[in-house]
């Protein structure tokens, strides 16, 4: 079915995340996000760019529920989030791996330790966990600072422990502010393979990004903010009616087969976590 702006709709049963004419103000000031409208199909891999204070980082945070919405409806998973209750929260919360920009590292814990935190929580056998914190660790190329607390580690080094913590549950949706801000291109090309095998097996993935030629590389799909406004940034995407602020962006897209990854990581990610 076609919306009224030429865009294909999804049944509500086949997308992950969904926004409705959502929109974000902090205290008394202007709107950061406006009639935000769009869905996230399950499996798809976008990416987020727009200009520094353009709202990514305040829609990344409606989707990782540490903001609710001022008017609008954010559904997650089949729930609205706008109306769950506290108590459900947590468990909803778990279901998402984040990247944060700024880290967010437990300065008390080894890097082994920090990345080991989500299976801990969720009841993992330790031999579980060390097997598989070990064998990320090792392929994001921190196989020696294991032991290390996160204030001896450089910025990308401490991006990669931020990384390999949000991706070691194999959450369903997983999303990343700038994850290769503070590391080489090499590294950053060998992250993204590691986030495109997480995608290919189920998880779909949203990553804020400026590094727009890792954008045209990679081929993903886009989604772009302006000024608060949200639009499909893929250069052959069909023009937005500029009266229509409904119409669904449906954000499966075709995606191209990924990159494959080393074949440590896909071992690893294929084990799983019970």
């Amino acid at each position: 079915m076609l919306g009224s702006a030429g865009v294909v709709k999804k049944a509500a049963d086949d997308n992950i995340v969904r926004f409705e004419s959502v929109g974000l103000r902090y205290g008394f000031g202007p709107e950061v996000l406006q009639d935000v409208t769009f869905a996230l199909a399950e499996r798809s891999f976008h990416f987020l760019t727009g200009e520094s204070g353009a709202g990514k980082s305040s829609l990344l945070k409606l989707l990782y529920l540490a903001l609710k919405p001022t008017r609008g409806v954010v559904t997650l998973f089949g729930r609205d989030v706008t109306s769950i209750p506290r108590a459900a929260l947590p468990a909803l919360r778990r279901q998402v791996g984040v990247v944060f920009q700024e880290f967010r590292l437990l300065a008390h814990l080894s890097t082994f330790d920090n990345v080991a935190l989500p299976l801990r929580i969720g009841g993992v056998r330790e031999s579980e966990v060390s097997r598989n914190v070990a064998e990320l660790l090792a392929w994001v190329g921190l196989k020696d600072q294991m032991k290390a607390r996160p204030s001896t580690l450089s910025g990308g080094q401490q991006q990669r422990v931020s990384i390999a913590r949000a991706v070691i549950g194999r959450p369903k949706l997983l999303l990343a502010d700038e994850p290769t801000g503070n590391v080489d291109d090499r590294m950053a090309l060998r992250l993204m393979h590691l986030f495109e095998e997480l995608n290919r097996l189920g998880t779909t993935v949203v990553i804020a990004t400026h590094n727009v030629s890792l954008v045209e590389r990679l081929g993903h799909g886009r989604l772009h903010l302006d000024g608060g406004r949200l639009s499909l940034g893929a250069p052959a995407s069909p023009p937005r009616e500029s009266g229509d602020r409904g119409a669904i962006i449906d954000a499966r897209g075709e995606q191209p087969a990924p990159p494959a990854a080393q074949a440590t990581a896909r071992e690893w990610i294929l084990k799983g976590v019970p």
